[in-house]
């Protein structure tokens, strides 16, 4: 936009289609060739460019899918503007993708709209990963890790604040080691103490962060600052602690369970929520039933689950005793039972209280729909004025979608 250009809508004519693609298993990746086929039949003149981690990992091959022009990896897409239009001068296929591991400055991408009614905004903060999970293929596509700077992350969320955005949400792909290449001085708590400082945001809420990197100070504040989200996201990846290790994953699982006590201690009704790889290389039945057994003690708010995925390129897509597509297929059934319970009771604790909204859209049906602190979706029985608010809620019900309530007062903004 700011070089003149406008978004159109996918159906729409258009000089120009950027694709953002995803390496993290082959089924992404096949999505994301899929996906640019698409764009090509639907708009044969675009100059198509293609970002992102499997553009990154295997360039070649993304130059060898017709309509390709242009093929920028995990670094400098802030200059796709300059490349297609070096593409439409000179023709042929511009491939800017460079070997990721030498960077080591953050790439500063600003988000200019595109969020859902202006509500809630993320803000990547931090990139790279060191530490090479065995089934990961993220630190060879995103590298070392790369801290934003304050005064970088300040401007962003100020700019969001003053068009209208009430919650922002800190990203990376590894946030709780924000600031190790910073020299130290300058940590993820350091962040939060300086937007909740310098801005008037209404909420602050974490992305997904390691359960060994969740410091004191964020403890802290997570427990006595209203404005950050009582809401983490702790990958645990696997409720078995031989699983864990195969994983190569950099805590123990009665770590793990100790923090989460802990956690709940401090802070009652915090919502935690997480990621878990099922059917990995060597998970026996045993296993895989100590990982339900973890599921239904922890008691997660939420769970994302997925099979395991052979990523060629890791050490786990070589391991000895691969799981079937049936029995993983069948795993994560089994999974999803335990987690919807646990989801549904974690729910059903805040009937008859009140919570906060913020009213990011109206349903098909006539309702509103809005997002709690707690990361619940809230549909609401009565109308509001106008989205983009957050109003004080009166929850009523509960179901597998998420909380129903009446909004009841409008939420005045926070000093």
């Amino acid at each position: 936009m700011q070089a003149g250009y406008r978004i159109v809508g996918t159906h729409e004519v258009s000089d120009v289609c950027v694709i953002n693609t995803c390496s993290v298993t082959h089924v992404g990746e096949r999505k994301s060739r899929q996906a640019i086929r698409k764009m090509r039949r639907l708009n044969p003149d675009t100059i198509i460019a293609v970002t992102g981690c499997y553009a990154q990992l295997d360039p070649d091959t993304i130059a060898g899918i017709e309509g390709v022009r242009v093929i920028v990896g995990t670094q400098d897409r802030s200059r796709i503007v300059d490349f297609v239009e070096a593409c439409q001068v000179d023709g042929g296929v511009q491939n800017r993708v460079r070997d990721i591991l030498p960077t080591t400055d953050f790439e500063n991408l600003n988000l200019y709209g595109g969020a859902v009614e202006h509500t809630r905004a993320y803000v990547k903060i931090q990139e790279g990963c060191g530490n090479f999970c065995t089934f990961c293929i993220i630190p060879y596509t995103r590298g070392r890790l790369k801290s934003r700077r304050p005064e970088d992350i300040y401007a962003e969320a100020a700019r969001l604040v003053s068009q209208g955005y009430k919650e922002i949400i800190l990203t990376g792909i590894h946030l709780g080691n924000y600031g190790q290449d910073l020299g130290g001085k300058n940590r993820l708590s350091d962040v939060v103490h300086l937007l909740l400082r310098e801005t008037d945001i209404r909420r602050i809420r974490l992305g997904s962060i390691e359960s060994v990197e969740l410091s004191e100070e964020l403890i802290t504040l997570l427990a006595t600052e209203p404005r950050l989200c009582p809401h983490l996201h702790l990958p645990i990846q696997s409720g078995s602690e031989r699983v864990l290790q195969m994983m190569r994953r950099h805590y123990r699982l009665s770590d793990y369970l100790a923090l989460i006590n802990d956690l709940r201690q401090r802070i009652p009704d915090i919502a935690l929520t997480t990621d878990l790889i099922v059917g990995f290389p060597g998970e026996t039945e045993e296993m895989f039933r100590e990982t339900l057994c973890t599921l239904q003690d922890v008691g997660f708010a939420d769970v994302h689950i997925f099979p395991y995925s052979r990523r060629k390129g890791t050490p786990a897509a070589d391991f000895p005793n691969q799981i079937t597509e049936a029995e993983k297929k069948e795993r994560v059934h089994r999974a999803e039972e335990v987690v919807r319970r646990a989801a549904r009771s974690y729910a059903q604790q805040f009937i008859g209280k009140d919570v906060d909204v913020l009213v990011e859209s109206r349903l098909q049906s006539g309702h509103f729909e809005g997002m709690s602190a707690h990361y619940h979706r809230v549909r609401l029985v009565n109308e509001v004025p106008q989205t983009g608010e957050i109003y004080a809620t009166h929850i009523i019900d509960a179901d597998d979608q998420g909380l129903i309530g009446r909004a009841y007062v409008r939420q005045e903004a926070l000093s």
